[in-house]
């Protein structure tokens, strides 16, 4: 069995203050994939995880910005990171590896942005996401993982109606993420777990974690053919290194 690890760490310098790769040492995955990184490669204090993994890293042009990094103890065949159309792939968005018999692709979905400023943005690079991974899976099943940074359905979210045009609950997005998973993908969590209530973001405003304000916008997808391999995929409410929680797919493949 695999186990695979995702977190939006929110600055990995800041997480890894607060325990970010002490709680990786103890989960002691195959994988990690984290996002919004917001460094490059050298100014993360990633000493002792080197010795373990191989750090894959795309940081965004702009300092201080989203950017994404995996870990792997498997060294890959094949690393992607720049497949989308020009203007997609400064913000350090994707990275996608070849394994023998899959492919592991991280990614962090553009925010909406407020008042939907980014909106169009993200419907475009949702577009040219599904272009991407729908040629992948061509070649051999997938595992997604990321900050998708949309919660599909009302059970995704703790204040539903209240949130119909935030970025990240409108119908746009929605319908997007429906498009996908209806190519041939399955939301790993919520197949194995159809009623169950659980979240993966949650504000820092308002203590809405202690309140358990949240949203459900991580996510473990895989290529419906592999579906029956997963053996269990699951939310860590702890630790709190970052406004998001960590996910874990484990599968056998």
């Amino acid at each position: 069995m695999i186990k695979f690890l995702n977190y939006n760490v929110n600055g990995i310098r800041a997480a890894a203050k607060k325990g970010l790769f002490e709680f990786i040492e103890k989960e002691n995955p195959d994988f990690v994939s984290l996002e919004e990184v917001k460094s490059f490669k050298d100014q993360a204090p990633l000493c002792d995880l080197k010795k373990e993994y191989s750090v894959i890293w795309h940081a965004a042009d702009r300092k201080g910005y989203s950017g994404t990094a995996v870990f792997a103890k498997k060294q890959p065949l094949s690393v992607t990171n720049e497949n989308f159309k020009d203007g997609m792939n400064t913000e350090g968005r994707l990275i996608a590896l070849e394994y023998e018999n899959f492919y592991l692709v991280s990614v962090y979905t553009p925010n909406a942005g407020d008042g939907l400023k980014r909106l169009d943005f993200r419907m475009e690079w949702d577009d040219c996401f599904r272009e991407f991974i729908c040629e992948l899976d061509k070649k051999k099943p997938l595992i997604i993982t990321g900050d998708l940074n949309v919660a599909h359905n009302e059970i995704d979210i703790k204040n539903p109606t209240t949130n119909h045009k935030s970025p990240g609950f409108t119908d746009e997005e929605r319908s997007s993420f429906t498009k996908t998973l209806s190519l041939g993908f399955k939301d790993t969590f919520r197949t194995l777990y159809p009623d169950k209530v659980e979240y993966s973001w949650y504000s820092y405003r308002f203590k809405a974690k202690e309140k358990g304000i949240g949203w459900r916008i991580d996510y473990y997808l895989v290529s419906d053919r592999i579906m029956d391999r997963v053996k269990d995929s699951y939310i860590i409410q702890e630790p709190s290194c970052s406004d998001h929680q960590p996910i874990v797919l484990e599968i056998d493949i």
